[in-house]
C-alpha cells in the first residue's frame, strides 16, 4: 500500500522506497526509447535505388514502381539521375518514368565575376512511352532488402 504524507507547506511527499522504483522505471523507459535510434527515420528496410539515364544523360522526373496488384511506390529523380524507391511492391513490377509535367528544367545561375564555369542544368525529359503502364517495357523483379537497379531509357 502506498502512503502519501504532506510536507509542512502542504505538498504531498512520496515515501523513500517509491523514489528508487520511479527512477528505475524512467531509466528502463529511456533505454527502450533509444533502442531504435540506430536507423534513420526515412531509411526503409526494403528499397531499390540506381540511376535513370537517356543517351548517357541523367533524366528529370519521377520513377514509379507498379506491382501486380497496381500498388505504387515512387521516388523523385535527383539532378544526377539517381533515385531511391522506399518500400516498393515485391515481385515483378512495371517501371514508369514520368517527366516533370511540362515544368521547365531548373536553370543554373551564372557564375559571379571571376567564378569559373557555369554548372550544367541537370537532366533531360524521359520519352512519353515510359510514362504509362500500358506502354512502358521496363520491368524488374523486386525482392526484400536493398537492391540496385539502373534504368537506361531509349528514345
Amino acid at each position: 500500500m502506498l502512503t502519501v504524507s504532506a510536507l509542512p507547506g502542504g505538498s504531498p511527499r512520496l515515501p523513500r522506497p517509491v523514489l528508487p522504483g520511479i527512477s528505475l522505471c524512467l531509466f528502463v523507459a529511456m533505454l527502450a526509447g533509444l533502442s531504435g535510434c540506430d536507423k534513420k527515420p526515412d531509411e526503409a528496410a526494403n528499397s531499390v535505388s540506381g540511376k535513370v539515364t537517356l543517351n548517357g544523360e541523367p533524366v528529370l522526373g519521377t520513377v514509379v514502381f507498379v506491382g501486380a496488384d497496381n500498388k505504387e511506390a515512387m521516388s523523385g529523380i535527383k539532378a544526377d539521375g539517381s533515385y531511391s524507391v522506399p518500400n516498393p511492391p515485391t515481385g515483378q513490377v512495371k517501371i514508369l518514368v514520368k517527366g516533370m509535367g511540362g515544368a521547365a528544367p531548373p536553370v543554373a545561375t551564372p557564375p559571379k565575376e571571376g567564378g569559373g564555369t557555369m554548372p550544367k542544368a541537370g537532366g533531360v525529359a524521359p520519352p512519353a512511352k515510359y510514362g504509362a503502364v500500358n506502354t512502358t517495357d521496363l520491368k524488374f523483379e523486386v525482392t526484400s532488402g536493398k537492391q540496385k537497379h539502373d534504368i537506361t531509357l531509349t528514345p
